[in-house]
């Protein structure tokens, strides 16, 4: 190098500095990989202790806080570690042809001496003030027991008894083993669990209400984004970065999370495909270490690896995987491995004796899903593999009604910070119910009803601060009726 350091820069870029130093509108500081709050351009007299705010890389302007301590070069400029590193690496490699470059439209050459004359502000971003997330230390006498686990979940979710069993004894085991790390020379194996059940069954719930119970991070992804390395779309280590993420970026507290990978059913081995299966068996390959165990290089603070964001190893070893999907036409392939044993005689049974059974998906097999089109590798690393059933009317009723969160206590609380009072009889519960049966997308269907019916009423109701109490009836429900309306001190029906 000579006595006059010289820097290459795309002329856009300069032109975007300049902007930033006059105080003019710019690119966000913060783009390169955490939102900026507020730009500042302090005073050259203020004090360097912490105020509040971070340095910004001159070169890539990612903050102080995801590259590290910044380099403070003349002028008022400061470089982070990595872009200093390709800086010298670029100049002493001799791969670049300097003199060539002088020549390319777009670039151009400046010596930093120049910049003696212009004095540019030191740039700095606000730092964003996030309260860490505390997650508590994993010990072995504070796990709740399974019946402790189960009796949580049975306050938020209906119905679903042997899930929630299978769930919560699964999950005792796993973070025993995580508790204990090993018992002498028996290692115990992890529990990772598989659930099977139609859209609306309440799989993602569980999960959520499992994690908030046991106070670790949780991170829900799903499937379908997910493709072989090297192809577009998600790989398969993102889904411990947002584990990662999900734990403030605290390693050692991300290896005791729980990752849920919803409609794995979408990575099922193609059939009758020539072309590559780069989202299907492929991806199901790429996940068996992960599932097993192994040590992952992921991100901080970043979805995809690329040379701006630093890397973090994570052992999956101790990360409980759950893995949910509705398996459309699963039901088919029981059905039909069933309906093989029927045979003439005395002791046949019926060719439609499973055609109407509700509870077919209970019957299922290891066999039955590698006959869907998952790999015996990638099932034989989910030993846990339970079924939900799907939603009948009594299950609607009590989904709307029974639990700590149910929709109707959401609607009564709003309709009271109005000094109202929400009720529904038992037959507009039922009504809905029934409504939601004929759609057939299980426990989300009840939300898309009753804020079809409510829209009217949490429009009126603000209008008229005489009214006191309303009652949903079945004949509201079913467009026959309109709900009861009981003003202070007396009651008026009001007549569809």
């Amino acid at each position: 190098m000579s006595d006059n350091n010289f820097i290459l820069v795309d002329e856009e870029d300069k032109e975007e500095e300049n902007r930033q130093a006059d105080g003019g509108p710019g690119e966000d500081a913060g783009s390169g990989g955490k939102e900026a709050a507020e730009v500042s351009v302090p005073d050259s007299g203020e004090d360097e202790k912490d105020d509040g705010y971070e340095k910004i890389c001159f070169i890539c302007h990612r903050p102080e806080s995801v590259t590290g301590k910044m380099i403070d070069l003349p002028n008022n400029i400061t470089v982070c570690p990595d872009c200093m590193q390709k800086s010298f690496d670029a100049m002493t490699s001799g791969s670049v042809d300097l003199s060539r470059l002088m020549n390319m439209p777009g670039v151009q050459f400046f010596n930093m001496a120049d910049l003696e004359n212009m004095q540019p502000k030191p740039q700095k971003i606000k730092k964003k003030k996030e309260k860490p997330k505390e997650f508590h230390q994993l010990d072995i006498r504070n796990i709740p027991a399974p019946h402790k686990i189960k009796a949580k979940l049975d306050e938020y979710v209906v119905g679903q008894e042997y899930a929630k069993k299978a769930m919560s004894v699964a999950v005792y085991n796993h973070y025993k083993r995580v508790a204990t790390d090993t018992m002498d020379d028996i290692e115990i194996e992890k529990s990772n669990m598989l659930m099977i059940g139609p859209t609306g069954s309440g799989k993602t719930y569980l999960v959520k209400t499992l994690a908030r119970l046991l106070d670790v991070p949780l991170a829900i992804t799903d499937a379908t984004s997910l493709t072989e390395a090297g192809y577009i779309g998600d790989d398969i280590e993102s889904v411990v970065s947002k584990l990662l993420a999900a734990a403030d970026n605290d390693v050692e507290k991300a290896e005791q999370g729980i990752i849920f990978i919803d409609e794995i059913d979408k990575i099922a081995k193609k059939h009758n495909s020539n072309q590559r299966d780069v989202s299907g068996e492929s991806v199901q390959q790429g996940m068996l270490k992960l599932l097993e165990g192994s040590d992952v290089e992921v991100p901080v603070g970043a979805n995809s690896k690329n040379a701006m964001v630093p890397l973090t190893t994570v052992n999956t070893k101790n990360i409980l995987f759950i893995c949910g999907g509705a398996f459309p036409d699963l039901e088919d392939i029981i059905r039909e491995r069933l309906q093989k044993k029927t045979s003439m005689g005395f002791n046949a049974e019926l060719k439609d004796r499973y055609e109407h059974d509700n509870d077919l998906l209970a019957k299922v097999t290891v066999e039955d899903l590698r006959k869907f089109g998952m790999i015996p590798e990638f099932l034989g690393r989910l030993p846990i593999i339970f079924t939900l059933r799907p939603l009948d009317k009594d299950m609607m009723v009590q989904i709307l009604r029974e639990p700590k969160n149910a929709i109707l206590k959401q609607y009564q609380k709003l309709l009271a910070l109005d000094e109202v009072r929400l009720e529904f009889d038992d037959g507009a519960l039922e009504a809905i119910a029934e409504k939601a049966m004929e759609k057939d997308t299980g426990a989300r269907a009840l939300r898309a009803i009753i804020e079809e019916f409510m829209l009217d009423i949490m429009y009126e109701i603000p209008k008229d601060d005489s009214i006191g109490e309303v009652v949903i009836t079945r004949e509201y429900i079913q467009g026959t009726g309109g709900p009861v309306i009981r003003l202070r001190g007396q009651e008026v029906p009001r007549i569809g």
